[in-house]
């Protein structure tokens, strides 16, 4: 994978916005950061609930 300098970064940004506006670029950003977050919390309560489930013991 090739290293992404910062020139080169900018200049996908400035692509982008041109491509896109700054409006939808800024929605599909907060979107972003949404769905990661929902993410995030997801892992956590996955993982909450995989400790619980091993403090428990079995009845059968």
């Amino acid at each position: 994978m090739p290293n992404l300098g910062p020139t080169e970064l900018f200049i996908v940004l400035i692509i982008v916005v041109l491509l896109f506006g700054v409006g939808r670029v800024s929605r599909i950003g907060g979107e972003l950061g949404s769905a990661v977050a929902n993410f995030r919390k997801g892992l956590q309560e996955g993982a909450k609930g995989k400790t619980e489930e091993a403090e428990q013991p079995e009845t059968v």
